[in-house]
């Protein structure tokens, strides 16, 4: 007597993608497809120059000059990239010399710090609800409305030093928390899914911030245009000697860095998080309750988007606008993805984002090369990540064995 198996039960595209993406987490794996995408982008570079193209016209006949030009241009292009992220010699010679500042030599490394601070906030958001088993696309929403709550209390409250800026970054992170709770309660009550709910919450909180900008008592009394007043001194985010951008939110960010690592790690609310995340049945099965989990777990998702909207506003912009948080919820998801769902490995993405960023105006300045290739840099970068099998067929490497990302919820 024959018995049929059991039909496999259909693997959801959340769960292939979760498990392919932690099965290679590897430095190996992650460095490779950084060196991917740079060697993609040189190709870009070149292709994109009509003058270095025009030397392939006659490659045959004189190889040395299409190679050289397009050599010096790559070259050219990537330390531009890397000056703009990290310092130019030349810049610390000289202020070693007395000839230059510090502020001049240490300007580069502000701008990536600058660029970097709000994206650790989107970033851990997304992070934090993918390990509960939740796609969290509202970063963008939350941050939105975390600058807004944020920017309307700076302007408003004329509290004194340090309690001004305490309560602005409070209502931020409430502002993003109380957005956040929205498509995590109808998880929990409707089953509404949380990628459809969280996309229609990003066009409300962007067509509401750009409403507000332009009502009485918000707009710049002094200007006709879309922006409002200005954040009072005391609630901006203080800077780090005076002149250079970057201030006190890439502190904050990586204590908060550090309290979601404990979190997840070493809360029993982590704990249940990640057991919902691993499987939902299993663990309300174990007396877990789904829907608490789901709807906390956005309110705190939430609460992270919010902080960063309220870096932004406080930290950098100093006043609202249509424009004021800018892709920062975007790019926080795929700082998630390159950081694995890790709160340590989503700070380190976003200070790659950042460096690509700060170096890649720095790039566009002098070398001419446009900004949109450091967006097409990361996205091959996070392409590569997600799709680590590709990496490992073009370099050859031995196949690790899958893992499942519940399969240990000791470890984070």
């Amino acid at each position: 007597m024959t018995t049929e198996a059991p039909a496999k039960k259909e693997e959801s595209f959340l769960s292939h993608f979760t498990r392919n993406l932690w099965s290679s987490n590897t430095v190996t794996v992650t460095f490779l497809s950084i060196v991917l995408a740079f060697v993609i982008g040189a190709i870009l570079i070149v292709v994109s120059d009509s003058e270095v193209l025009a030397k392939f016209a006659y490659f045959t006949a004189r190889p040395g000059d299409a190679l050289t030009a397009s050599w010096q241009l790559i070259s050219t292009a990537y330390s531009d990239l890397l000056k703009g992220a990290f310092g130019d010699p030349e810049a610390f010679s000289a202020w070693f010399s007395g000839t230059g500042t510090w502020q001049d030599a240490f300007a580069p490394i502000s701008e990536t710090l600058t660029y970097a601070a709000p994206l650790v906030f989107t970033g851990l958001s997304v992070a934090l609800a993918f390990r509960g088993g939740l796609f969290n696309i509202g970063a963008q929403g939350q941050a939105v409305i975390g600058c807004i709550t944020a920017g309307v209390a700076g302007f408003t409250f004329g509290l004194p030093i340090v309690l001004n800026l305490v309560v602005a970054i409070v209502a931020g992170a409430i502002g993003g928390a109380l957005w956040g709770f929205i498509p995590g309660i109808l998880k929990a009550r409707t089953g509404a899914h949380e990628v459809i709910t969280t996309i229609m919450l990003n066009y409300t909180a962007a067509l509401f911030l750009s409403w507000l900008v332009l009502q009485k008592g918000v707009q710049d009394p002094d200007r006709t245009d879309a922006i409002s007043k200005t954040i009072a001194d005391s609630a901006q985010l203080p800077s780090f000697g005076g002149v250079l951008r970057v201030h006190l939110g890439i502190l904050l960010a990586v204590a908060v860095t550090a309290g979601v690592a404990w979190l997840l790690n070493r809360s029993s609310f982590g704990f249940e998080l990640r057991a919902v995340g691993a499987n939902q049945h299993a663990a309300k099965t174990a007396g877990i309750s789904v829907a608490k989990t789901y709807a906390v777990l956005m309110a705190v998702a939430g609460a992270l988007a919010g902080l960063g909207g309220a870096t932004q506003v406080l930290g950098t912009a100093h006043a609202l606008t249509p424009a004021v948080a800018g892709n920062i919820g975007f790019d926080g998801l795929l700082v998630a993805l390159l950081g694995r769902n890790k709160p340590w490995g989503t700070l380190w993405a976003a200070l790659l984002f950042g460096a690509l960023r700060a170096g890649g105006n720095r790039m566009q300045s002098y070398s001419g090369i446009s900004l949109e290739l450091v967006t097409v840099l990361q996205a091959l970068i996070v392409i590569f990540i997600a799709a680590p099998a590709l990496v490992k067929a073009i370099f050859r490497l031995r196949a690790t064995r899958l893992v499942r990302p519940g399969a240990s919820l000791a470890k984070g």
